[in-house]
C-alpha cells in the first residue's frame, strides 16, 4: 500500500494530528510513532472520488487490518487491494509490519503470503491468520518503506532507489512513494524497467486513497 529520504528520523518529541475538520487533536508522543502510523492506515479506503474526476485513475478499494495484536514486535497488519466491482478477486495481498529502530527510524516492512488466496477478505475475518506466523510469511526485500514525520504530524516516506526488484509487465525495479493522514493516504507505486523508463502505475501522481471506514 516514496516522498521523503530513505533515512526519515522520527526525533523524541510530539506530533499534533488534525482530524478532517482541520482541528489539531491532542498531540501524540514520538515515541508512539509506529502505533500512530498503524492506527491511521487500519480501516477501509477508496480512490473512487479521484476515479471520479480523473479517467487516467481507477476505483480501487484498498482494506488494512490489524493483526497479531498480541505480538510485541509490530504493530502488524494484512493488506488487500482490489478494483472496485472486484473486490473477491484482489490483485495484491500483503502484511506490513511497522518498526521503530532504537535510533527513531521508523520503516514499514512488506511480506507476502503463502497460497494469498486463501486470505481473501480476512480484513473481515481476521482470526483466519492466526494461524500464521512471521516465519510463514515472504519478507519482500529492498522494499521497505522509510517513513518520516513531517511539519504537519503526518507521515511520507519511500523505497530506497531501485532496491526494490519487480518482474511485472517487464519492470526491473518497483518504486513506491506514500503519504499518511489520519483522513487518508496517497500512494504511488510503479515498475521500470532497467533502462528507467516506467511500465507500469500511474504516470501522474499517486492515487488518493479516502478512508471509508475505521478499524
Amino acid at each position: 500500500m516514496i516522498l521523503a529520504s530513505a533515512s526519515g528520523v522520527l526525533l523524541v518529541g510530539t506530533i499534533d494530528c488534525a482530524g478532517r475538520d482541520g482541528r489539531v487533536r491532542t498531540a501524540v508522543p514520538a515515541a508512539d510513532a509506529a502505533e500512530t502510523v498503524a492506527t491511521w492506515l487500519a480501516g477501509s479506503f477508496s480512490s473512487a472520488a479521484q476515479a471520479a474526476r480523473d479517467s487516467d485513475y481507477r476505483d480501487i478499494r484498498l482494506h488494512m487490518a490489524r493483526i497479531w495484536t498480541a505480538r510485541d514486535d509490530g504493530p502488524w497488519l494484512y493488506v488487500e487491494q482490489a478494483v472496485a466491482g472486484a473486490e473477491d478477486a484482489p490483485y495484491r495481498q500483503r502484511v506490513y509490519r511497522i518498526v521503530r529502530h532504537e535510533d527513531g527510524r521508523l520503516e514499514s516492512r512488506v511480506f507476502t503470503l503463502p497460497e494469498p488466496e486463501r486470505f481473501t477478505g480476512a480484513w473481515k475475518e481476521t482470526a483466519r491468520l492466526d494461524a500464521l506466523r512471521p516465519d510463514d510469511l515472504a519478507p519482500r526485500e529492498g522494499c521497505a518503506i522509510a517513513l518520516e514525520r513531517r511539519d504537519d504530524g503526518t507521515f511520507a516516506g519511500s523505497t530506497r532507489a531501485r532496491d526494490c526488484p519487480s518482474d511485472l509487465r517487464g519492470a526491473s525495479y518497483a518504486t513506491s512513494e506514500v503519504s499518511i493522514r489520519p483522513d487518508g493516504m496517497t500512494s504511488w507505486d510503479r515498475g521500470f524497467d532497467a533502462e528507467g523508463r516506467q511500465v507500469w502505475g500511474a504516470t501522474k501522481g499517486g492515487y488518493e486513497f479516502v478512508r471509508q471506514a475505521g478499524p
